[in-house]
């Protein structure tokens, strides 16, 4: 174990160098501006001031760029080891932008540094050592010159090339930490970012929880579907053989209709376009009703008002409304007299289904808190309507829904 952290630390050391290297080189744009800058004629002790304004203004114009942000977080993630999410529209706010111009002067000075420091660091751990092995003579360091004799008096060298190493080593050891450390300060998503962020997840949370739902209304619609016609046509195989065929083809339609939906739901998984069928509204309700009669439960409809007019969203989750409360039913309730009432009133939709109570070991079961009832709940709510479920007192279940048409629509 100790020996893959001492190798995972090599290798974000030996990145995290390359990393400053990198800056140093972004930098040299910036540094051939400000040399141009300082003219022959300025007096001596004004030259580095202004090589300096120069050099930060132009490295921080350089970083003023969207792209320019979105490079150095993906640098910043590849080499530094840093988790920054990735900027995907420039900032909404001049502070974020200024804020995230600041990251190329700072990753220029310190990598220069820390390029600087090392390059000399290792130029002496082996040159030293070379010209001692080499018989002897002077080494120029910087301003003043050392001399190696030869022999073992040289012998000195070798521990000097050791501290510098170990000098090349802090050196970028402590320049990965800063800007390891400024990195999301000044890469990092700004307060509206975050916002966006968060609405961006709430979003992706809400759609995934609608796919759900909508897997478990046709899923859950076309499993119970699928076990009553399995079970009729079993029961006619014999005696009526061209029923049976009729249940089985029913299984059929249900089954295709029910991959239709998954791939639905799949291809917005995959955020991939899914040739499918266009979701299903109120316009085939006949369509879901003549179903649910050739299962062999006694349905009654009863339509009031012109349900083409209704918005598409609402005539959408109606129709899933209608197919989860059916389910229901089949899985639950007795089949023998189910009523259905679809009525558009002006700005309001009106949907009611009753049927009769099962036994009493039934009766549980069915007014037991679930997915069935909660996902209702759910997209009722969403759409700004109100949702009642339960026993009327006359030995019948009812289910009402009253959806508005207007502005929540």
């Amino acid at each position: 174990m100790r020996e893959v952290i001492s190798g995972l630390a090599n290798r974000i050391q030996v990145r995290g160098w390359f990393f400053a290297c990198l800056g140093a080189v972004a930098g040299l744009p910036a540094c051939v501006v400000g040399l141009a800058a300082v003219r022959p004629g300025f007096p001596a002790g004004i030259r580095v001031p202004v090589f300096l304004v120069v050099f930060v203004a132009t490295a921080w114009a350089m970083g003023l760029p969207h792209g320019a942000r979105r490079r150095g977080v993906r640098l910043a993630n590849g080499l530094l080891g840093t988790n920054l999410p990735r900027p995907l529209t420039p900032p909404r706010s001049w502070g974020d932008r200024l804020r995230a111009a600041t990251w190329l002067p700072v990753h220029t000075v310190v990598g220069g540094a820390v390029t600087a420091v090392t390059g000399l660091c290792l130029g002496m751990a082996v040159g030293l050592p070379w010209v001692w092995l080499a018989g002897g003579g002077e080494v120029a360091l910087l301003w003043f010159t050392a001399p190696v004799p030869r022999g073992l008096p040289g012998a000195w060298t070798l521990l000097v090339g050791a501290g510098c190493l170990l000098v090349a080593g802090g050196c970028t050891w402590a320049g990965t930490a800063v800007l390891r450390r400024l990195a999301p300060v000044l890469l990092g998503p700004g307060a509206a970012e975050r916002a966006a962020a968060a609405e961006a997840r709430m979003r992706a949370l809400a759609q995934r929880n609608r796919l759900a739902q909508e897997l478990h209304d046709s899923i859950g619609h076309t499993l119970t579907a699928s076990t009553i016609q399995a079970a009729l046509a079993q029961e006619l195989l014999d005696r009526d053989p061209q029923a049976a065929r009729r249940a089985l083809s029913t299984i059929e339609e249900t089954s295709r209709a029910a991959m239709d939906d998954l791939d639905h739901v799949v291809g917005i998984l995959r955020e991939a376009p899914a040739p499918i069928r266009p979701q299903p509204t109120l316009a085939e309700l006949d369509v879901l009703t003549e179903r649910i009669q050739a299962m062999g439960a006694a349905l009654t409809v009863e339509a009031e008002g012109d349900l083409g007019q209704v918005p598409a969203t609402v005539s959408r989750e109606a129709y899933r409304l209608l197919q989860e409360s059916l389910t229901n039913t089949l899985k639950h309730g007795e089949t023998d007299d189910i009523r259905l009432r679809v009525a558009a009133r002006g700005d309001r939709l009106l949907l009611e289904l009753t049927n009769s109570l099962p036994a009493a070991a039934s009766v549980a079961a069915a007014t037991r808190p679930g997915h069935g009832l909660d996902g209702l709940g759910e997209r009722v709510r969403l759409l700004g309507g109100e949702l009642s479920a339960g026993p009327t007192g006359d030995g019948r279940w009812r289910v009402a829904a009253d959806l508005p048409l207007g502005p929540h629509a």
